[in-house]
């Protein structure tokens, strides 16, 4: 299949398309992992998104049935330089090809990822369209100049009903935004018993199951537009320990008085480095968002900043200075990437302990 790739500037890419043969519009971002492209399409946090590897070879080791983030991808595509059609691997299932074509999702190779990159870096995230060969280019660049990004991708992602991934430990509440697998797999590991609920449970609601802890999970989009957030999370601050991952991060943020701004591209890869302001070490973190906590909007709330992004010095860990609630804006179940801030599930579990005792 002939397929372009256009954005709303006017760029256009000519290359082969994989998957089904759809058009699909988005975002466009670009990744800087690796490997990991299975978590990657299968994370929510893509909802809405095309995302661009820079890797140049996507699809070596194939689809498996152990590495899904969500059930169901919300990625609206993905932009290879080569897509590998034999790939080898013990645990390999399907070629990405094939998932792509049995989940309707549409793909473009063999463009230049290291141009489009530039591009991307250089102008900001911008819209863009995988089209047949055939369509008119002007008229595709109107299309896109006349859409407007969705704002609902929380709401699209989020479980619609709470369910339960029993243990016999602490009793944690994971609030759903987008949430992946793998923050389910981390408080699993530490014998947690873990109730799931929508993005829109209230307070009460979560304070009337008891927990020991709430988990505000990643998720897409723009902070802002997660309504209620603000007003459940305020609802649960010195009740109960919290500790959000990425967006969860951001609506922390906004709660306590803080703004969020969109970055320019955004961190999204499994490389980025990240300075731990207590400890002065520094980690290698797994990153997928595009907006952040604006640092100057911190100094008259009662956050306080814990971690900092080595590359560009955004906000990447808040800590609260009464309530014990914590944040960080990377992910620390690394999935994929590296595990160098695992650690912060065992404070998050020394966190429900110093607090269960101080509440007996």
């Amino acid at each position: 299949m002939n397929k372009k790739l256009i954005l709303e500037s006017g760029e256009v890419f000519h290359g082969k398309g994989f998957g089904a043969n759809l058009e699909t519009e988005g975002e466009v971002v670009f990744n800087t992992g690796m490997t990991g492209y299975q978590e990657l399409i299968s994370d929510p946090s893509y909802c809405g998104q095309i995302v661009c590897m820079t890797y140049p070879l996507i699809g070596n080791y194939g689809i498996n049935r152990d590495d899904y983030e969500s059930m169901e991808p919300a990625i609206k595509g993905l932009i290879v330089k080569e897509v590998c059609d034999l790939p080898s691997n013990f645990r390999n299932q399907m070629t990405l090809d094939d998932f792509f074509q049995k989940r309707k999702l549409s793909g473009i190779s063999g463009i230049d990822t290291r141009k489009l990159t530039r591009i991307i870096r250089n102008q900001g995230v911008i819209k863009g369209k995988i089209v047949d060969f055939e369509r008119n280019e002007e008229e595709v660049i109107s299309e896109l100049k006349n859409s407007d990004f969705p704002t609902n991708q929380v709401e699209t992602v989020s479980t619609k009903t709470s369910y339960a991934a029993p243990g016999r430990g602490f009793k944690v509440v994971l609030v759903d935004y987008g949430s992946k697998l793998g923050i389910i797999r981390e408080l699993s590991q530490r014998d947690c018993d873990i109730t799931v609920v929508s993005q829109d449970t209230t307070a009460e609601e979560i304070l009337m199951i008891n927990p020991d802890g709430v988990m505000l999970s990643n998720g897409p989009g723009n902070p802002e537009d997660v309504k209620g957030a603000s007003e459940m999370i305020n609802g649960l601050l010195g009740k109960v320990p919290i500790f959000g991952i990425c967006l969860g991060h951001q609506l922390i943020g906004l709660a306590c008085g803080a703004k969020t701004y969109k970055l320019k591209f955004g961190h999204r890869g499994g490389n980025h480095p990240v300075l731990d302001l207590k400890t002065n070490k520094v980690a290698i973190t797994s990153q997928n968002h595009g907006y952040a906590i604006d640092e100057n909007s911190l100094q008259n709330t009662d956050l306080e900043v814990t971690h900092i992004a080595l590359n560009d010095k955004t906000n990447e860990g808040i800590r609260h200075k009464i309530h014990p609630c914590f944040s960080v804006q990377y992910h620390p179940e690394a999935s994929p990437g590296p595990e160098d801030a695992n650690y912060l599930f065992d404070e998050f579990i020394e966190l429900m302990e110093d607090f269960k005792i101080k509440k007996s």
